[in-house]
């Protein structure tokens, strides 16, 4: 059964299970009232027996007859269950006398409303003492009562029959109606599933919850998208970049691998290019491997002390650019975060600015607040260059004569947006960049 059948079938039984209800409702408070109408008859005409002259059954001579508007039949039963009809010739009916109606004729039981069936009448009878030693029971017929409440049932049944097929009617017209923007997000997730096409949306219209979920699809889809153009950007970038030391490293080989005679020291010259061009291969898949990696992290943050990772980050770069001077003023920083990225984005910086400063230079670390600084004395950055500078492959006209991938400042871009921050460049007073990763969550 589809949903929106069983959603239409949930709003009839509703609506059956309140129509059913109230139907009982009415009819049990329309019989009562009903009832009530006749027992006040009855009632009526036991106060006028009671203030009869007669109070002894030898002499029970009060004929049936008209009390109020109804027809009203007497029976007079003494304490042995003797009983005594009315002198009219014209009543007919005899009422059954059981032992209740006995305790009654022996004062042993108070005044009691009973039903009884005489001559396939259905009869409303009041039992209540009468002088010494008797009872009187009068009788009204219930067929007019019963008549009524036939038709009040058969209406009754009717409505109800007619509201539950509206209700299941209004409900299939409502679960279309509500279920429209669902229809359109099952139609839009199998043209993504066949088609593959991540540019599908939804129009969305409205601030219920459907409405949300189908803004919240739509956000999920141009989110996929652009993962996956990133995605394809970067293989096509890594296959762009790779191709270059493949084909030199494949020239080199074959050109060692043949048996032509080389000049003197060619040989070594292509062996160094050989493992220069394997080392450059090495650090560029290295770095791809580290960036979807960053793209998948799931590590749990822990409180990290900035000051202390860039501390170690300096004393490894001090060691591998041993040309290049690294002061610092690292001060106590806490952060929420990943120990190793937030390291690997800070090594990234310090290599950045070592590769950029000339021999002897000076490059300034500082930490505070959440922030790391890195300062080198280098040529700077072209104004026309520092927006690229964290896109993935990209290098300046300048950079393209130094080794690198172009890959190291976008992993620490990667690495402040996952920890909610961000990293920028800018030119520094006195020339050199200054670069200052971000990283929010500091205490």
């Amino acid at each position: 059964m589809s949903f929106r059948a069983r959603l239409a079938l949930v709003a009839a039984a509703a609506v059956a299970l309140a129509v059913l209800t109230a139907s009982f409702v009415i009819y049990f408070v329309v019989r009562d009232q009903l009832r009530a109408t006749v027992d006040d008859s009855l009632q009526t005409t036991a106060a006028q027996l009671r203030t009869s002259p007669v109070h002894d059954f030898e002499h029970f001579g009060i004929p049936a007859g008209k009390f109020g508007d109804a027809t009203v039949y007497p029976q007079g039963v003494d304490a042995n269950g003797r009983v005594y009809l009315p002198v009219s010739p014209s009543v007919k009916v005899r009422l059954p006398v059981n032992n209740n109606v006995i305790a009654v004729a022996r004062g042993e039981r108070g005044s009691y409303f009973s039903d009884v069936n005489v001559r396939d009448t259905h009869l409303r009878v009041l039992t209540f003492p009468f002088g010494p030693g008797g009872a009187v029971q009068v009788a009204r017929s219930l067929t007019e009562v019963d008549h009524s409440l036939g038709r009040i049932k058969n209406l009754l049944i009717l409505i109800a029959g007619g509201g539950i097929a509206i209700a299941a009617a209004l409900g299939l017209a409502v679960s279309r109606a509500a279920l429209a923007p669902v229809r359109r997000l099952t139609t839009a997730t199998e043209n993504v599933t066949e088609t593959g096409d991540l540019s599908e949306r939804i129009d969305v219209g409205g601030r219920d919850e459907l409405s949300r979920l189908a803004a919240s699809f739509n956000t999920m889809l141009g989110a996929l998208e652009e993962s996956s153009r990133a995605q394809r950007q970067l293989v096509a970038d890594a296959s762009h970049e790779l191709r270059t030391p493949l084909t030199s490293l494949r020239t080199n080989i074959e050109v060692l691998a043949s048996e032509r005679a080389l000049p003197a020291g060619e040989r070594e010259r292509l062996l160094t290019d050989v493992v220069e061009q394997l080392t450059e291969m090495t650090t560029l898949i290295s770095e791809l491997i580290d960036l979807a990696r960053g793209e998948q992290q799931t590590a749990e943050p822990e409180e990290v002390r900035l000051d202390l990772v860039a501390s170690e980050a300096v004393e490894r770069a001090r060691r591998n650019r041993p040309a290049v001077t690294f002061s610092t003023d690292l001060q106590e920083s806490t952060v929420q975060g990943v120990p190793s990225t937030i390291e690997r984005a800070v090594a990234n910086l310090l290599d950045n600015a070592a590769k950029w400063s000339p021999p002897g230079g000076d490059v300034e670390v500082a930490v505070r607040d959440g922030e790391v600084s890195v300062r080198d004395h280098g040529p700077g950055i072209d104004e026309e260059d520092l927006p690229y500078v964290f896109d993935r492959f990209y290098r300046s006209r300048s950079a393209r004569g130094r080794p690198g991938s172009g890959l190291g400042l976008a992993i620490v871009r990667q690495v402040a947006v996952a920890h909610g921050g961000e990293v920028v460049a800018e030119p520094a007073d006195g020339g050199g960049t200054r670069m200052t990763l971000r990283l929010n969550g500091s205490s």
